[in-house]
């Protein structure tokens, strides 16, 4: 993958909306996310900054723009920073999908 793009899957494990990679995968495999307002069918999808994500988390729909791309999974205060909250929410916690059941 060029080097201004990144998986789908890895970046919102990266960003802290996933606990895990399998859920994810999970999350995108069942429609939970859309980039740019089109639902994302690949968890293996490119994002490049800028994109604009919208999650349908477990307690929370959430939208993001990606400003950063991550280099690996870091603190949650880390996690802040690849991404801008642009819905009434701000940069606060974000409900994370965690199980089997929760997506």
């Amino acid at each position: 993958m060029r080097d201004d793009r990144q998986r789908l899957d890895k970046w919102l494990w990266f960003a802290r909306f996933a606990k895990t990679r399998t859920i994810a995968v999970r999350l995108v495999e069942d429609g939970h996310v859309r980039i740019d307002g089109r639902r994302a069918g690949n968890p293996a999808q490119a994002l490049k900054l800028g994109d604009v994500l919208t999650l349908a988390l477990p307690h929370a729909t959430i939208v993001v723009r990606l400003l950063s791309l991550g280099e690996r999974r870091g603190s949650f205060e880390q996690a802040q920073f690849l991404y801008e909250r642009l819905d009434q929410g701000g940069r606060g916690d974000a409900p994370l999908a965690e199980e089997e059941g929760s997506v």
